[in-house]
């Protein structure tokens, strides 16, 4: 009996490479990452891992539409491949595409404060930046007025509570964030102005990014001031405004929880009629 062997075509080697570079660019992402979190090496070092798996995905892509090419015309197989290729890449270089767009859109400044004239000054976290690092001074008029531009609403916060009380609800805000404290001065009228400064994180890769809050007393209660700025790059793609929006709106509610009272749950009223006829006594007198 004659056996007929079924013809298969064979793969694209195209395709083949075009997954297993993107399935090679997903773990250096992660070890991008763990570079960055760990705090054992550089950004540089971070940043360059990073890319490399960024170009990886890249040519995943390229790799991919040219094996959707290749398997059209000669009938191959291997389009399974091919897509997990890009749906990988794609997922990659998702995130940072976004960036950039939004990158391209908003101003080249990565200090961002709500006092430009007078802005809060990094004190104990200026000596922990490394020389490659961004300087702890603001940039000037020029950086205020791209600021002004992109972010208007970013101002200094008036709050009716004492000193003292905006104190404590910035410091809960900063520690229920899971910011690392570096210096903290609690404010004492007439002496000082309260200074605390932190070290806060991007979501994803985890950049390390400062932020001090001044606290100084004003007629009506107290004046709170904030800066956000970036450690590394000449762009924060709008991070170091985003995160400043939403501390100064975080202090103004835990200020006015503090300020206001806490009511006391009112006592039952005696009753001084005698208990009626059949009644058994309390048994709470007892």
């Amino acid at each position: 009996m004659q056996r007929h062997r079924l013809s298969q075509d064979p793969v694209s080697r195209l395709a083949l490479w075009a997954r297993r570079v993107a399935l090679f660019s997903i773990p250096v992402v992660l070890l991008s990452i763990i570079i960055v979190r760990s705090g054992f090496l550089e950004i540089v070092p971070a940043l360059a891992t990073f890319g490399g798996a960024l170009f990886l995905a890249v040519v995943a892509v390229l790799l991919a539409l040219a094996a959707f090419v290749v398997i059209w015309r000669e009938g191959l197989q291997g389009l399974g491949q091919a897509v997990t290729a890009v749906m990988i890449s794609a997922m990659i270089l998702a995130y940072p595409t976004f960036l950039g767009i939004r990158g391209y859109r908003l101003p080249a400044i990565n200090d961002i404060t709500t006092d430009p004239i007078d802005p809060p000054r990094f004190e104990a976290i200026a000596r922990l930046r490394s020389r490659d690092a961004n300087p702890v001074t603001y940039a000037g008029l020029r950086a205020a007025e791209l600021q002004r531009s992109a972010w208007p609403d970013i101002e200094t916060l008036n709050v009716s509570a004492t000193p003292q009380e905006a104190y404590d609800a910035a410091s809960a805000v900063m520690t229920k964030r899971k910011w690392r404290i570096v210096d903290a001065r609690p404010p004492v009228v007439g002496r000082r102005e309260g200074h605390i400064e932190a070290v806060a994180r991007t979501p994803i890769m985890g950049f390390r990014d400062d932020v001090v809050v001044r606290v100084r007393q004003s007629e009506d209660g107290a004046r709170v001031d904030a800066r956000s700025a970036s450690r590394y790059g000449l762009r924060d793609f709008g991070t170091n405004a985003s995160r400043l929006r939403a501390l100064l709106e975080d202090i103004d509610d835990a200020a006015g929880e503090e300020k206001s009272p806490k009511k006391a749950a009112p006592k039952p009223a005696k009753s001084n009629q005698p208990p009626a006829k059949g009644a058994r006594p309390d048994s709470s007198r007892r």
